[in-house]
């Protein structure tokens, strides 16, 4: 007959089940960080719904998408090609930290620009704070740079945009509307 187990094993064995235990199933009604956020659905276009819900669990606004996007890949590729140069070195770099860690979102009612390893930089201002809209066009055209100036004087520079002229007409409508462009 075997031995009777120690008190140490029981309270072993107690604290492997513990988290052995398979956890409960996630209740949809509470919106956790690690949870994705709600269900994007395509519309017609280049827009999307994002649906926000509010602490009671209902669709309190809807946010229609415009773009969403990081720096156009013509940006990285023409950089890495010069980067093969020395001198062009220290801009490949540049180049590439944009393409990994920027993201540009236009909505219907804000600009969102998310930086960082893990998104965590995150600039939001509605268009009712913009003063002014400017384009740069790079590399003949086919991407550009938008510099968004805001009524308290920041400029927010959006480097190697793709569909540059597109997105900032529409910055450009949306401040219009709400009353944002060309005022003090």
């Amino acid at each position: 007959m075997p031995p009777p187990p120690s008190p140490s094993a029981l309270t072993a064995s107690a604290a492997a089940s513990s988290f052995l235990r398979p956890l409960p199933p996630p209740n949809p009604s509470v919106h956790t960080t690690l949870r994705p956020p709600p269900s994007l659905k395509r519309s017609a276009g280049h827009s999307r719904v994002v649906a926000r819900a509010s602490a009671s669990g209902a669709t309190a606004e809807a946010e229609t998408v415009f773009f969403d996007g990081g720096a156009h890949y013509g940006d990285l590729a023409a950089n890495l090609v010069l980067g093969l140069t020395l001198l062009w070195l220290p801009l490949t770099l540049a180049s590439v930290t944009r393409a990994l860690l920027l993201r540009y979102r236009f909505t219907s009612r804000r600009v969102t620009v998310i930086s960082g390893l893990s998104g965590d930089d995150r600039t939001d201002f509605p268009y009712s704070s913009v003063r002014e809209v400017v384009v740069v066009p790079r590399f003949i055209g086919e991407w550009g740079d938008i510099v968004i100036t805001l009524k308290d004087g920041t400029k927010v520079d959006l480097r190697s945009v793709p569909r540059f002229r597109e997105v900032a007409d529409y910055c450009r409508k949306m401040a219009a509307a709400e009353g944002g462009l060309g005022a003090p």
